[in-house]
């Protein structure tokens, strides 16, 4: 008899997983790919407008690139002064909060959702990220879901994170680790 896995089958969709509506879902899909990735590289007032009238928590001064995909705002919090980088992926079927003085870099992928291998009807699992205050995610790193990215801690280019990493590190690998302490010098 051959072992039966996932069953796509019985996959379904759990009705609270998107946070809204279907036609708010759909209004947000359609403002991104024309109002958002469409606005002037300089129209940062204009991106953080649009996301907080589809309720995401955006800060002051957070600066969000154009090309930057998020898929659910109403479940995204950035703090004061952050940055989201070029071809950003903020795939936020849970909530993502990212805290206040952070870069998440070009091509980076905060993902805050699995699924459950375990489970033949293969169920989307909602996994919180949160990358708090001073951290630094640098270009084409994948944050997995459930995890912290602790404060100040620096994860290198093209790390993958699969566990929480500890504030004032710098962490880099596949999977990442830490490396060393963070230390600032005053110029």
């Amino acid at each position: 008899m051959k072992e039966e896995y996932q069953r796509l089958d019985l996959f379904s969709v759990s009705p609270g997983l998107r946070g809204r509506s279907p036609l708010a879902v759909q209004m947000w899909w359609l403002a991104q790919a024309t109002l958002f990735r469409g606005s002037p590289q300089i129209a940062y007032g204009f991106r953080r407008w649009l996301l907080r009238r589809f309720g995401a928590r955006v800060g002051k001064k957070v600066l969000i690139r154009p090309s930057a995909t998020i898929t659910y705002p109403w479940k995204v919090s950035i703090g004061d002064y952050s940055w989201i980088g070029d071809d950003v992926v903020l795939y936020s079927l849970s909530s993502i909060d990212i805290g206040d003085h952070v870069v998440v870099s070009q091509r980076s992928y905060v993902c805050a959702a699995d699924h459950d291998p375990a489970l033949r009807d293969f169920p989307i699992r909602e996994r919180p990220v949160r990358i708090e205050s001073g951290a630094w995610i640098a270009t084409d790193v994948f944050v997995g879901p459930g995890v912290t990215v602790g404060t100040g801690a620096v994860v290198g280019a093209r790390s993958s994170v699969f566990k929480s990493i500890p504030a004032a590190t710098v962490c880099h690998g596949n999977p990442c680790r830490p490396v060393r302490m963070r230390s600032m010098v005053d110029r």
